[in-house]
């Protein structure tokens, strides 16, 4: 069986929209977290931030890798991440500079927490059987 080019490129022009979405409400809910945190239970109070920005990092390659596996997109987040939790233990004046601004805090951090590894391991595999039970749903209609 053979599959017509322009049945496909709907597909995944739907499915970026969608991760559009995710990434939208994601961040949402994530600054949200950050700024409302007085109002949940300490434990979210304390770990939604960091699982919600490794679900966005997650859904943002979903988002730019539309066409590659799940898999992919698991494993890239792991090491974006990982990456950036492992760049936090570098203090030179020009990145601390960097983040000590808003926007570069919440994307590169503070500080070295060995508990932000296990956060961002929830979030991006909270994200991951989100996004694999979406897609067993979505496909199967």
């Amino acid at each position: 069986m053979t599959t017509n080019k322009a049945t496909i490129k709907p597909h995944y022009i739907k499915m970026r929209i969608a991760y559009s979405i995710a990434v939208g409400i994601t961040i949402f809910l994530g600054l949200a977290s950050r700024k409302w945190s007085h109002l949940f239970p300490l434990v979210a109070a304390q770990n939604a931030g960091d699982v919600l920005w490794a679900m966005m990092v997650y859904f943002g390659f979903r988002l730019l890798l539309v066409r590659k596996s799940l898999h992919t997109a698991l494993w890239l987040s792991f090491l974006f991440s990982f990456g950036i939790e492992f760049s936090q233990l570098y203090q030179e004046n020009w990145i601390n500079s960097i983040r000590d601004t808003m926007l570069g805090a919440l994307i590169l951090g503070k500080g070295f927490l060995i508990v932000d590894l296990i956060r961002y391991t929830a979030g991006i595999l909270i994200a991951t059987i989100l996004d694999k039970m979406t897609l067993m749903f979505t496909l199967h209609k």
